[in-house]
């Protein structure tokens, strides 16, 4: 992960529980699973602190909003790809410097608590 430069601001959400079509087993496929998704983002924030006016933010509700409503609305067989939209959505919105999302399926494994994918981008 990058250092955190001055004027830089570094969101963490942690524990994002949302249920999705998840996997290539035809269970996975005919039943919505839980995913937890962890996301770090950094951005400049110095216009944020200065003026404290969310116009000058990141606003980290709307991209959760989206990631929601992402997830939640389709079909995916692989980690790996709903990690990378995931990501794709989060680096949509150009302040944002780097991001590191993982996602972890809990019980995709037999005697493991889970399993993750973790991708990131910068810019």
């Amino acid at each position: 992960m990058p250092r955190l430069d001055p004027g830089m601001a570094r969101i963490r959400v942690k524990d994002l529980r949302l249920r999705t079509y998840i996997g290539i087993k035809e269970e996975e496929i005919n039943n919505k699973q839980d995913v937890l998704i962890n996301l770090t983002i950094l951005y400049p924030a110095v216009d944020a602190v200065q003026v404290n006016d969310i116009e000058h933010a990141l606003n980290y509700r709307t991209i959760t909003k989206a990631i929601i409503a992402h997830v939640e609305g389709n079909r995916f067989a692989l980690l790996e790809r709903l990690t990378q939209e995931i990501l794709d959505l989060v680096m949509a919105h150009q302040a944002v410097r780097y991001a590191e999302v993982e996602v972890d399926k809990p019980h995709a494994l037999r005697f493991a608590e889970s399993v993750s994918i973790t991708l990131a981008g910068h810019r």
